[in-house]
């Protein structure tokens, strides 16, 4: 094919077109400079897995997208001014009334701005899937295995995107300064003043003087717009990054190794795919925020301090914080002139503090418990991970039962039932529900790694019930298809554990690592390994089959139709023999 009509070479350069044009001149110019055709070939076509459950870490970046783009368009209008004002404006139930400027600014927002409340709408929306599908995604993470090596500080990044979100959350609500909102703030203020020592101090810097002072809404509308925004920017490109260079996890399944991933390159497809999500996230928060109202301000009114919102709730995702303050027993003391009070310290400044910590460290827990040091591609299904499934089931199940207790007043209200009964089950219930959960999740999974063993040696049951001459019926079971019975078997076995650690060796020396934390790190290897089911060797899956060939054998000349009414003794058999060996 002759291209000099079209392009020069000499063979050592890259080919160069005849007449280029002046957008081709300034790729070259910028490929000069930054390299980005290198990069670009390299990344570009970088290969991912394709399954439904990756989606959910993208619903989080996309609802984000829509954050910073709604987020944008209420800055142009919002005012962070606690200054008073009389409200002139189009809402006729509050025109004369005094109120903060943010507040007046948010009525303008809502009422007077084309389209302002439906992008009002469309943030608050937008903000509760961004947690939500944050929390799915890190769970699926968790259940999948996708924490090990060497992902490990992309779990971290993932922890610190939740917890910077549900604080954008909190910032974000409280701005409008109505009643609700003003509510959540005096109860942060209290927060605040329940440190010991420093507490009455540091209320005192926050809200520039007595509660509620002047400066809290300013202050938060600049954390709420620039220093939160900033750290999510900077994790989420963290996050991807990483994301890219380690190569995603994927399923296990024909093909598919620790060292390569199966799916689609990054364009045109996965372009093309990530693009229409965008665009599906996009007009899914759109209906929600067209059609279903949410945080209708102009219903609660403006703060004022000396009115509470009966009834009141933060969002759902600081619910639990509230329910392990509402149940948390009234416990105070006096230390050294100083009043400790543990009813509010305990739930809202200690428990979400270890809670938080618990979660970002669950990766280098698991491998200090299990001295694992490989690194892992392929997923796991959560099932054969029984005490790690079974662990996190116990914390959602704290955190749900935090979280219900949260509207125990409601429930009450709701289902006319006495506050304090409720009070007293969810005190029990947050201390033996998740220890329940643990042990109905694990034996569970652990019930589902037999049946997949028995579909794996056995075959599936087909639904096809076979009678023997002798009378005797049975099922009959044909084989897993070879790409199915793979997936079951990708996975490795897992070490032998005898439960105990020899304190010393052959001479009577004491052995290394055999102190009290190695002994605690052998128990916990033990719980989470011992009542593990493995899967079949190589020698019980022949055996398997050739048990399968011989049934099948057996069964040869059994399996033809019949109606279920031959043999009834109310119809008529013509022409109808029983069949014998």
């Amino acid at each position: 094919m002759d291209t000099s009509k079209v392009a020069t070479s000499n063979a050592t350069t890259a080919a160069t077109a005849s007449k280029p044009s002046k957008i081709g001149a300034l790729g070259n110019w910028a490929d000069e400079r930054l390299g980005l055709a290198a990069m670009g070939k390299k990344n570009l076509r970088k290969v991912f897995p394709d399954h439904w459950s990756f989606m959910l870490g993208e619903i989080a970046l996309w609802s984000f997208v829509v954050l910073l783009l709604t987020g944008v368009f209420l800055t142009l209008w919002f005012v962070p001014s606690m200054g008073e004002v009389q409200y002139n404006g189009t809402y006729e139930q509050l025109r004369g009334v005094h109120m903060s400027e943010a507040f007046a600014s948010s009525l303008n927002i809502s009422f007077d701005v084309r389209g302002g409340l439906l992008m009002r709408q469309m943030h608050h929306w937008a903000a509760m899937l961004f947690v939500a599908s944050m929390m799915i995604h890190l769970l699926r993470v968790f259940f999948t295995g996708a924490h090990r090596k060497p992902r490990e500080l992309n779990w971290v990044i993932g922890c610190l995107l939740l917890i910077l979100g549900t604080l954008e959350g909190f910032t974000g609500y409280s701005l409008p300064d109505d009643l609700l909102s003003g509510t959540g703030i005096r109860a942060a203020d209290g927060f605040i003043k329940a440190s010991p020592v420093v507490g009455t101090y540091m209320s005192f810097l926050l809200f520039g003087g007595e509660f509620p002072g002047e400066s809290i809404i300013p202050r938060l509308y600049v954390v709420h717009i620039l220093l939160i925004p900033g750290l999510l920017l900077a994790l989420v490109a963290a996050h991807m990054l990483l994301l890219v260079y380690h190569k995603h996890t994927q399923w296990p399944g024909p093909g598919r190794t620790e060292k390569n991933v199966v799916g689609y390159p990054m364009l045109p497809v996965y372009a093309a795919k990530a693009g229409g999500f965008f665009f599906i996230v996009f007009g899914v928060t759109a209906l929600l925020g067209g059609l279903l109202s949410i945080n209708p301000v102009w219903k609660y009114g403006p703060y004022d301090p000396s009115k509470v919102t009966a009834g009141s709730q933060p969002d759902w995702y600081m619910g639990w914080p509230d329910g392990a303050l509402r149940i948390m027993p009234g416990i105070e003391s006096e230390i050294w002139g100083h009043t400790i009070s543990w009813n509010v310290m305990l739930p809202i400044l200690i428990l979400p503090v270890v809670m938080f910590i618990i979660l970002l460290l669950l990766p280098f827990i698991e491998a200090w418990v299990t001295g694992d040091k490989r690194e892992h591609h392929l997923l796991q299904r959560p099932r054969n991970a029984p005490t790690r499934t079974a662990t996190m089931v116990a914390l959602m199940t704290m955190y749900g039962l935090f979280w219900a207790a949260g509207g125990n007043d409601i429930i009450a209200i709701r289902l006319h039932l006495s506050i304090n009964q409720i009070t007293y089950f969810m005190r029990a219930a947050v201390v033996i529900g998740p220890v329940l959960a643990f042990i109905i999740t694990r034996r569970w999974c652990i019930s589902l790694q037999r049946k997949d063993n028995e579909t794996l040696l056995h075959g599936y049951e087909t639904g096809i019930i076979m009678r023997s001459p002798e009378g005797g019926y049975t099922e009959r079971h044909l084989p897993l298809p070879a790409s199915t019975a793979y997936t079951l078997t990708a996975r490795h076995r897992d070490p032998e554990v005898n439960g105990h650690h020899e304190a010393v060796d052959a001479n009577g020396v004491a052995a290394p690592g055999t102190g009290r934390l190695e002994g605690l790190r052998t128990r916990l290897r033990t719980l989470m390994w011992s009542d593990n089911v493995q899967k079949p060797t190589r020698e019980e899956l022949d055996e398997g089959h050739h048990h399968a060939e011989h049934e099948h054998e057996l069964q040869a000349g059994l399996d033809h139709s019949a109606d279920g009414h031959q043999f009834d003794g109310h119809h008529l058999v013509e022409d109808e023999t029983l069949r014998g060996h």
